[in-house]
């Protein structure tokens, strides 16, 4: 099998590089396979950075199994904003939006950048995903993308190549995780809020 492109590959490394110049990063974490390509570099280029997960009280029981294999993994101690309803889950409508909206603005509270798992590749929304960008609904801080380059194909390679943990519903067919009321499987963002014609959570947009 070839390896990663010198572009792609090192796309991801000098993106962290950059990021890793500001002391209060953060680096948003929702367990799924890029997740787990970025952190396979990242704590050893920033070390500062608080890896943050938002919970919103109904993700999959696979993805809880995940996030114990990160930690330890990775050696990383995931810190958790809470995006629970009255009553915990009122559908993708709310939780999706407000809960998980102030749920990341208490993440980002103090930060001067953060980090992301968005890729191009993933949909129509995210194709113009920059690996730099200033994310102006927060304060102009700074937010990168170090995955915007890759393709489902480069982060399987990266993957299988260093062993690195990864969420067991991909090979189920999900290639893209959220809440387990509201993602089915399907390719891209196809199986997140299946069958709406919602496509984002609020936290990018």
């Amino acid at each position: 099998m070839r390896g990663l492109s010198t572009d792609v590959a090192g796309s991801l490394s000098e993106t962290l590089r950059l990021a890793a110049v500001h002391e209060r990063l953060v680096f948003l974490c929702s367990f799924q396979k890029e997740e787990s390509v970025i952190l396979d570099e990242l704590l050893e280029i920033a070390p500062q950075t608080r890896v943050v997960t938002i919970d919103t009280g109904v993700l999959f029981a696979e993805t809880l199994a995940t996030w114990r294999a990160f930690e330890e993994r990775f050696g990383v101690r995931i810190e958790v904003q809470e995006a629970l309803g009255t009553p915990p889950w009122t559908g993708p409508e709310h939780c999706c939006g407000t809960h998980k909206v102030a749920a990341l603005e208490r993440a980002l509270e103090g930060a001067d950048a953060w980090i992301t798992g968005l890729r191009r590749e993933q949909g129509p929304t995210r194709a113009n995903t920059e690996l730099v960008e200033v994310d102006e609904r927060r304060g102009q801080i700074a937010k990168y993308n170090p995955l915007a380059l890759w393709t489902e194909r480069d982060l399987w390679q990266r993957i299988h190549e260093r062993g690195l943990p990864y969420h067991p519903l991909h090979d189920e067919g999900y290639s893209s995780i959220g809440c387990a009321p509201c993602t089915q499987p399907g390719g891209g963002r196809e199986g997140r809020w299946a069958g709406t014609d919602k496509s984002e959570c609020g936290l990018h947009v």
